[in-house]
């Protein structure tokens, strides 16, 4: 090794697990070695894929002296591997105890922590090293774990629910290290976070015999909680439960769940514990959780000894001293019929579980046959839908009730008729006649069939009118078709009606249907909401179902009465395209195939409406008309356009579908497709189109031709598309352009499109109205759509004929943003009157919009506009003041408005706060009188008439806070 350091070998080279020579030498215990690689410049700290050291690995393969050869050289004892883990806890735990004792004569941690908050102590504890358990006691180790102090492997701690050794070594069985640790002080009470001390855990444990011994000899506290008698009685230790009875545990002590002792016995099938808790006074009549008593879970998982064990007539009552017999048990205070919080007894509970030899027990016990739980079942009801057929069998012959009926009114048949194959196997039935099926199936089979034979009535029925028929077909599994069978010959021809054969076709039972199917003359008939059997198998998509059907003869023309679909209608709808080809190949007239449902929908139009190209094809095949219209004149080319439906409408066009056909409002194909932004639909309907007819201008009856329709929905690829195969398509039409519908709609991303295609001089196109794109823009309050606008050169002060501005538009309809822009941005004019004379302020004020007429206040002084009229002579402070803007009135007021203005009615602004007019003119009379006369004034109604209103104004305020006029929303 020297030779090939000398000849340059890399002496801290590191194979594939990242192990140097110093990391091997230490392994293999070769101090020469050690020595030899330190002198030549070994790095001491380089670590392994599991960030281990050489002191790490010479620790853990007991290298006394190569620890002892490395210590002068490592920068700390205590560094950490990947677990958290030193070089002493791999010492101790290779339980080499001189080794551990030269770290710690070098000052090694001996409190340190691993990354799961052992300490070595734990480590030693757990491998059972007594030698080094008490030399690390002697020399510091903290023998409690204090969590207060360890906050940061608290968590870990919780994860692993072991606070200290002792818990550790007791587990483990570890008689001589827990005796040390608990000579130096270990709590033998201590718990950890699920509330287990040390006794606890010996209970548990295989090998926790002694321990357990030792700590109830330690004065172990054994009466709290989960008991250890409860750790005992659940993992069947004898011995550790005897131990815990005579140093005083309690045998009736309860758990969370309200469980004892006994009940986890029970639970766990321990027979000999069972024994030795009843001996020392267990109450065998104790109730846990859901009111079940131990025998009840004994019967429940299915342990026949302890229930023999609970049953016993050996059992020693504690208070009397003597044995009782099984009648005496009543007396003893325990009932073998005492019901659960759900009304079970423990034969309802053997029954669900299965158990004949529980059963039998209970029964010969004088368990009562006939008692019903909560929801009055039996526990021959369990039985059957368990498909229990020994436990059937032993309940009937003890004289149980085959016809009682549960709440619901259903009765063991029932249960029986529906009864899964999925429940447990019966060791104890008989085999299957065949082998292919499996054993739970055929002792399902067999508990029907003695029903019927033990005289189950298959005419009962329950509270919603199924018959046990009904539950059979329900069921929905092949093998279930055998228990159908059996139960159909227990049928008349009077009881084989309607609603079994239909429901047979719904849940696709082919063979039984075709059981029923000879019993019946007609095929066709009808539930009350007019279904048919092919109906329902058409609409579930049963094959087998429907093509046995059509063998019977059965019609696909007679209609169900809601929405009048026939069997066609329905597989079409639903996509069951095997189904419909079934029926598509029968001779029937071909004008079946365009019947019409309540809606006047075809067959084709259900097809193509659910996107069903098979199902198209095949209609269209056999001779459907494709321009058939509903009721609103829309065709099945209508619903492929709005469903998107390419391969449907290529179907359609190939078969001849007229591209160009029109609904009630006049909108083809085309309109629809991109009203709904399928732009893929597009160009075959187009060239359909031009094929049909190259001078339809494609306008629906309001005028608005596909390119309207794409724009004022926003799609984008629709408008290149239809702008690109007909640029001229803009221009066409309502005079309220795609500009228009894409700005009203709010869409200026489409409008910026129509702009970039057909130039900016669209921007000034004024519809039927005199609107402007900029007035449309105004109206949906789209800030962005107006930049646009005003950038390609629209005129902001343009007016419709009505006289109103966009300013105006967006005042009346309330967008604060829209008119802060105009206002600030844009520089409307806000003397512009509409044709009554209102200013946009007038607008603002009628609408009830506070913040607009704020924000146009806010841009004017001028006392003309403050004071205009409009035609019927108000102000906007007559306005104003009756919708109640009070800090419009206010600000008016601060600005000049004049509160002596006269409307058409005669009425000051104080006045046309007033509901009506007569209110008003009520008002001044009142006011009049209230004030006197000015000189010169005559006898009126109005209010200048009857008092002397000074014609100055003293405003409310001298001062308006900025925010009122100044705010933007």
């Amino acid at each position: 090794m020297d030779l090939l350091i000398s000849s340059g070998a890399d002496v801290n080279a590191k194979d594939q697990e990242w192990l140097t020579p110093l990391h091997r030498a230490a392994a293999s215990q070769n101090e020469g070695s050690v020595a030899l690689l330190l002198r030549k410049g070994a790095d001491v700290n380089a670590q392994d894929r599991f960030c281990q050291t050489a002191l790490h690995v010479a620790a853990a393969n007991k290298a006394m002296k190569c620890v002892h050869i490395l210590i002068p050289y490592v920068s700390s004892l205590n560094a950490a591997d990947r677990f958290g883990r030193s070089a002493l806890h791999h010492a101790v735990h290779s339980g080499h105890a001189e080794v551990v004792k030269l770290l710690v004569a070098y000052s090694a941690d001996v409190s340190c922590r691993d990354k799961q908050g052992f300490t070595p102590l734990h480590a030693a504890a757990l491998g059972g090293h007594t030698e080094v358990v008490k030399y690390l006691l002697k020399h510091g180790a903290e023998v409690r774990d204090h969590r207060e102090v360890y906050g940061c492997h608290k968590i870990i701690l919780i994860r692993l629910n072991l606070t200290d050794a002792l818990h550790m070594v007791c587990y483990a069985g570890q008689r001589a290290v827990a005796s040390e640790l608990v000579n130096c002080g270990a709590s033998v009470n201590q718990s950890n976070v699920r509330g287990c001390t040390p006794l606890h855990l010996s209970a548990a444990s295989a090998d926790g015999a002694l321990c357990l011994e030792l700590l109830v000899n330690n004065g172990a506290n054994n009466k709290a909680g989960k008991s250890p008698l409860h750790v005992a009685a659940i993992h069947g230790h004898f011995t550790r439960s005897q131990i815990l009875l005579q140093n005083g545990a309690e045998v009736e002590c309860v758990d969370k769940y309200g469980y004892t002792p006994l009940h986890s016995a029970a639970k766990h099938g321990h027979e000999l514990l069972i024994t030795t808790l009843l001996n020392n006074g267990a109450d065998v009549a104790r109730r846990g959780i859901n009111g079940m008593t131990p025998l009840h879970l004994a019967v429940f998982y299915g342990f026949s000894d302890c229930c023999q064990k609970l049953l016993s007539s050996d059992i020693c009552h504690p208070s009397k001293n003597v044995c009782l017999s099984n009648k005496h048990l009543l007396l003893a205070g325990f009932d073998i019929n005492t019901v659960d919080s759900q009304g079970r007894t423990c034969l309802h509970v053997a029954a669900s579980g299965g158990n004949v030899e529980c059963l039998k027990l209970l029964l010969n016990s004088g368990a009562a046959l006939n008692k019903k739980d909560n929801f009055g079942r039996s526990p021959l009801h369990y039985t059957s839908v368990n498909g229990s057929y020994l436990c059937t069998v032993a309940l009937v012959k003890a004289g149980a009730d085959v016809n009682e009926l549960d709440v619901n009114g259903c009765s063991p048949l029932h249960y029986a008729a529906a009864a899964q194959t999925s429940h447990r196997v019966e060791k104890n039935c008989p085999d299957s006649e065949t082998d292919e099926e499996p054993l739970c199936v055929t002792c399902s089979y067999r508990c029907l069939e003695f029903l019927l034979n033990s005289g189950a009535d298959p005419t009962l029925r329950d509270s919603k009118g199924f018959s046990p028929v009904h539950y059979a077909a329900a069921c929905g599994d092949r093998h279930n078709l055998k228990l159908v069978r059996k139960l159909l010959s227990w049928y008349t021809i009077y009881y084989v009606n309607y609603g079994t054969y239909i429901n047979f076709a719904y849940n696709g039972h082919s063979e039984a249907l075709q059981v029923l199917s000879e019993t019946l003359v007609n095929v066709d008939i009808q539930d009350p909401r007019g279904h048919t059997a092919l109906y329902m198998a058409a609409l579930r998509g049963h094959g087998p179902c429907v093509e046995l059907l059509l063998l019977q003869g059965a019609s696909y023309a007679i209609r169900e009465h809601i929405h009048r679909w026939t069997p066609l209608h329905a597989s079409a709808a639903n996509g069951q395209t095997d189904c419909l080809l079934m029926m598509l190949q029968r001779d029937e007239k071909d004008d079946i195939f365009d019947l019409m449902d309540i809606h006047g929908q075809t067959p084709l139009m259900l097809a193509t409406l659910g996107s069903h190209a098979d199902c198209v094809h095949m209609l269209l095949e056999r001779g459907s008309n494709p321009d058939t219209g509903d009721r609103r004149s829309r065709t099945a080319l209508h619903r492929a356009a709005v469903v998107g439906s390419e391969e449907c409408v290529s179907a359609l066009l190939v078969h001849g579908a007229f591209s160009l056909c029109r609904d009630v409002y006049g909108r083809s194909p085309l309109h629809l497709a991109a009203s709904c932004g399928h732009a893929w639909l597009l160009r075959p309907l187009l060239d359909a189109a031009s094929l049909s007819d190259p001078l339809d201008s494609l306008l629906d009856y309001s005028a608005y031709t596909p390119t309207h329709w794409a724009a004022y929905h926003g799609h984008n690829d629709c408008l290149e598309a239809l702008l690109e195969y007909r640029p001229s398509s803009f221009q066409e039409g309502n005079t309220f352009t795609p500009l228009h519908c894409a700005l009203i709609a709010g869409h200026d991303g489409a409008a910026r499109l129509l702009v970039e295609t057909m130039g900016t001089e669209i921007m000034n196109l004024i519809d039927g109205k005199g609107r402007t794109p900029l007035h449309a823009s105004a109206y949906a309050g789209n800030v962005a759509a107006l930049q646009l606008a005003l950038t390609c050169g629209s005129d902001v002060n343009s007016v419709d004929y009505s006289g109103r501005s966009a300013l105006m538009l967006a005042a009346e309809n309330g967008h604060t943003s829209a008119v802060d822009f105009l206002l600030h941005q844009a520089g409307a004019d806000l003397s512009l009157l509409d044709i009554n004379s209102n200013s946009a302020l007038h607008i603002a004020c009628r609408r009830s919009h506070e913040m607009c007429a704020l924000l146009i206040l806010a841009e004017t002084d001028d006392p003309t506009l403050i004071n205009s009229t409009n035609t019927a002579l108000q102000t906007p402070l007559h306005i104003a003041a009756r919708n109640g803007l009070a800090t419009v009135v206010e600000v008016l007021l601060t600005r000049g408005a004049t509160v002596l203005a006269i409307d058409q009615d005669g009425h000051i602004p104080a006045l046309a706060c007033a509901p009506n007019k007569d209110v008003a003119d009520c008002l001044a009379l009142i006011i009049s009188t209230m004030m006197p006369f000015s000189a010169g004034t005559s006898c009126g109604i109005s209010l200048t008439k009857h008092c002397g209103i000074a014609a100055s104004h003293q405003p409310l305020s001298k001062t308006v806070p900025i925010q009122l006029i100044t705010e933007k929303p």
